[in-house]
């Protein structure tokens, strides 16, 4: 290899290791519409959160965000899931394009009040990350757009089986990355495709 081509691969390579990975792929529901597949977004929804103020599509705009399910007095892997879901938020703290969803599934004792303590008990005190409640059919029916299991069963000690997914959503509502948020390393490979996708908001070019 010719002495003088080594700068110049040297500056080529070190440019494609700080490239980004692929854009992330569209993981929405879909549907096949005249021979073309549509994806679903999140459909419209209204919620309130922590300190009394309406949640909607429109709080996220121009926003990607994290969504996941919960409830405060979950016992087994609610805590875990928050632990983790607080480690993204302060990963963050300085990113304001990447917000935060967290939707009770217990809105019968999960009140206002109630979903405001949790969040003050576990440091948020800023409108990157809402805690939401509403009525009860409304969750348990997004819950399913957004690939999450909620379910009441009365023979588990908490009485509800629900998955503890996080599940990355885009600035048109598309799901473009889940992780399971019980497991510390789908969590921290689940931070790359976050990376991607804010990578992808500089970059219209890019996106889907």
């Amino acid at each position: 290899m010719p002495v003088r081509l080594l700068p110049f691969l040297l500056v080529v390579f070190a440019t494609l290791s700080c490239e980004p990975n692929d854009s992330l792929p569209i993981l929405s529901k879909a549907e096949n519409t005249e021979g073309q597949t549509v994806y679903k977004s999140i459909p419209d929804f209204t919620f309130v959160n922590q300190d009394s103020q309406l949640v909607t599509p429109a709080t996220f705009e121009g926003k990607a965000y994290v969504a996941d399910f919960f409830f405060t007095s979950c016992p087994t892997i609610c805590p875990i899931m928050a632990q983790n879901m607080l480690e993204l938020y302060e990963a963050y703290a300085d990113e304001p394009r990447l917000a935060f969803l967290s939707h009770t599934i217990d809105p019968a004792r999960d009140t206002v009040a109630k979903l405001k303590h949790y969040a003050t008990n576990l440091g948020v005190d800023d409108q990157r990350w809402h805690f939401v409640t509403g009525q009860k059919d409304s969750l348990y029916a997004i819950a399913d757009d957004y690939f999450n299991i909620v379910v009441e069963d009365p023979t588990l000690p908490d009485g509800f089986d629900h998955s503890g997914r996080f599940v990355l959503v885009d600035t048109k509502g598309y799901i473009r990355s889940y992780c399971n948020g019980t497991q510390p390393n789908e969590v921290e490979a689940f931070k790359k495709d976050i990376e991607n996708l804010l990578h992808e908001m500089e970059d219209p070019n890019t996106a889907h």
